[in-house]
């Protein structure tokens, strides 16, 4: 497929143009509490049920909702519920970490449908855009004609200005500055006319987890990513809050005690980058923690140290941040395996307890549940959002 074919694929959903408040309304409260038939969400959604009747009509005519199985049992004629249809709308997501990239295709449900990645020492420009051309064209290829124009757009999670972490990541300054000048949009659109949205990466983690992951248990948490550098995201009356210039959640930044005196960044104290620099360290070879399957067996001189550190530290940025807002949660993912995210918690609730939480109530640690894609789920769900949901989930009535 060459550059030329890409560029075709600009129109489709988004020339239809973006759903109005109702079919927004419906559309995310469809999402948000799964299939449910028309008086569901009349009563949900406050809409009457014409309005509502009339507007689901619409939205499954054009491919968007599906009807399930009728549900029977009741008086009167069998209920039959709503559901999003996977095949009604497609994203892509760019996410662009220290260590490795990924381009994902996501359905309308969450689906992740495929993925290209990529690995290096470091990210450049060249190198992330050289993937980003060649993993687009591979991902378009494998769609059929309808697929394509149902495409409504390309997400961009990025870490918040990437260039000022070259010292941490062993990068060249000078050509790490080149980030600085990046627009994504325009560099994005020299290869396809899809509408760009950009957005912190721990952000789009934390919308991730919100959206298709431990955010129906909870209406306000502190969310934190343990990638090659720890990021987090703030979750406020069922909405992930980005803040008024889209840096909320900075928890990377928090400072925190430095072992033998002084003080150091989050950043430097829970981050994998700390891990890979001890396994290098020990004969190890850190490659294993970048691979789409990782292996972090075998490393446990590295490992159990780093999980005590790590904990202790979270442990920490919790309690600080719920000293400023009342979380009655702290959920806490990254890109390991499952295994070490529940062990890192069942450490964050062993230092909760242990540390001086006076004048707090203390939250509750919890795993998330979307793992290592969730920087490039969030990034892939941004299009959609934009284009057929509310801005925000706050308001919504619980089941």
């Amino acid at each position: 497929m060459t550059t030329t074919e890409v560029r075709k694929f600009s129109g489709g959903v988004n020339q239809r143009g973006v759903r109005d408040h109702n079919e927004r309304l419906l559309i995310s409260t469809i999402q948000r509490h799964g299939a449910l038939p028309g008086s569901d969400l009349a009563r949900l959604s406050g809409l009457s049920p014409q309005t509502v009747s009339v507007i689901l009509r619409s939205l499954e005519s054009e491919g968007f909702i599906k009807r399930g199985e009728p549900k029977r049992g009741r008086v009167g004629k069998p209920s039959i519920p709503m559901a999003l249809s996977e095949d009604g709308v497609y994203s892509i997501g760019l996410k662009i970490g220290r260590r490795s990239a990924d381009i994902l295709l996501l359905d309308f449900v969450g689906n992740v449908r495929d993925r290209v990645k990529t690995t290096y020492k470091y990210p450049l420009p060249g190198t992330i855009f050289g993937f980003w051309q060649h993993g687009l064209e591979t991902l378009l290829a494998k769609l059929t004609e309808d697929q394509r124009a149902r495409i409504c757009g390309v997400g961009v999670a990025a870490p918040f200005e990437i260039w000022k972490w070259h010292d941490s990541i062993g990068a060249p300054a000078d050509e790490f500055a080149a980030w600085k000048e990046v627009d994504f949009a325009e560099r994005l659109g020299e290869l396809c006319e899809l509408p760009v949205f950009v957005e912190n990466d721990a952000t789009a983690a934390c919308r991730a987890e919100h959206v298709y992951g431990r955010g129906k248990d909870f209406s306000d948490y502190a969310y934190f990513f343990v990638g090659a550098f720890i990021g987090g995201g703030v979750v406020l009356n069922d909405s992930v809050y980005p803040g008024a210039r889209n840096n909320a959640g900075a928890f990377g930044s928090l400072p925190m005690p430095k072992t033998g005196g002084g003080v150091e960044q989050l950043i430097d104290s829970a981050s994998i980058y700390r891990l890979e620099a001890a396994m290098v360290a020990a004969g190890h070879d850190p490659a294993a923690l970048w691979q789409e399957e990782p292996d972090w067996s075998g490393i446990d001189e590295v490992l159990v140290p780093w999980l005590d550190e790590t904990g202790e530290n979270l442990a920490r940025a919790a309690l600080a941040v719920c000293s400023v807002i009342d979380f009655e949660a702290v959920v806490i993912d990254g890109a390991f395996p499952a295994a070490i995210r529940e062990a890192l918690v069942e450490r964050v609730r062993a230092s909760l307890g242990r540390l001086d939480g006076r004048g707090l109530l203390l939250p509750t640690a919890e795993c998330g549940s979307v793992g290592a894609d969730a920087r490039g789920i969030g990034a892939a769900s941004l299009p959609i959002f934009a284009n057929f949901m509310l801005n925000t989930n706050a308001g919504f009535q619980r089941v």
